[in-house]
């Protein structure tokens, strides 16, 4: 659709769209370009509204807390959407479930849980992101996914309607599931197992101590690069990548990380061509040395 035919179409929605919005600052890499539309939805209503009236003329992203999302450095041609603080609320069903928006950041929901005395989110404290991105990628830690802790999902199809899936009909993955990718993901619910504040808090020091030990924090960075191969090796994958990998192989200022090398950075200005010329080398390298074909676990935006 060409951009007057959807500004027409969304004037009613001109306080909240931006055309032409820069994504460069919403992910973590630090590296992107433009979307052609950028919506941020004050609230359901006005959600489903704009869903409606867009009738899948437009391709769609959701955008969460931008930690393993790499961003091309053109014009996306589509809507990226942002949901609003509106969708970051938290909230106890009952003294072992947990009602939490998809905004809401992992480690916000390990620290609700605590306050309330509640184990088995403590692995979320070391999960960068957001409950949205977290269900969709079926994320996960220290031998913990959250498939573990799910309930029920609340979501959004496409063209505006409302569903809500409960866990025990989705197919997990090793990080993925058989959601549709038609899905918006509005809230969550999670069952916990009472416990105390005491030991809950002592096991997110110890699984955040771990991280801070074996990861790089507080950097331009997607996270884990890719997915450990399960069922082909015993080996992580960042074993695989040390092996095949000499560990300063670098694309203009795209790197791997000295502390973990699944870990890419961007240690200055990379560009999305820097940053996929890393992965393609990397993963290219590890099939060549171990006959090992990796996954990506970051997502490309397309």
């Amino acid at each position: 659709m060409q951009i007057h035919q959807l500004k027409d179409l969304l004037k009613d929605f001109d306080k909240n769209v931006i055309y032409d919005q820069d994504l460069k600052k919403k992910s973590w890499f630090n590296i992107g370009g433009k979307s052609k539309v950028f919506y941020k939805a004050e609230n359901l209503k006005d959600l489903v509204k704009f869903l409606k009236l867009l009738d899948n003329k437009e391709k769609i992203f959701i955008i969460g807390a931008g930690s393993n999302i790499l961003i091309p450095d053109n014009i996306f041609d589509g809507v990226v959407i942002k949901l609003s603080k509106n969708f970051n609320r938290i909230s106890l069903l009952r003294e072992d479930v947990i009602i939490s928006g998809s905004g809401v950041l992992d480690n916000s929901l390990s620290s609700f849980a605590a306050e309330n005395n509640l184990s088995g989110f403590e692995f979320l404290s070391c999960i960068p992101g957001s409950i949205g991105g977290g269900i969709k990628m079926n994320a996960g830690c220290f031998g913990k996914e959250f498939k573990d802790i799910l309930l029920s999902i609340q979501a959004i199809d496409q063209k505006g309607n409302l569903i809500t899936i409960p866990s025990k009909e989705i197919n997990f993955d090793y990080r993925k599931n058989d959601l549709s990718d038609d899905l918006i993901f509005l809230s969550a619910s999670f069952k916990g197992v009472k416990s105390t504040f005491k030991k809950v808090n002592s096991e997110v020091i110890k699984m955040k101590s771990l991280k801070e030990k074996n990861q790089p924090m507080r950097i331009k960075t997607g996270g884990s690069t890719f997915k450990n191969p399960i069922n082909q090796t015993n080996k992580k994958v960042w074993e695989l990548i040390r092996e095949s990998v000499s560990i300063d192989t670098k694309f203009g200022d795209a790197h791997i990380s000295e502390k973990h090398s699944n870990f890419f950075v961007n240690k200055g200005n990379a560009t999305f061509n820097d940053m996929k010329k890393l992965i393609d080398f990397v993963s290219k390298k590890v099939l060549e040395k171990t006959g090992i074909k990796l996954d990506k676990e970051i997502k490309i935006l397309e």
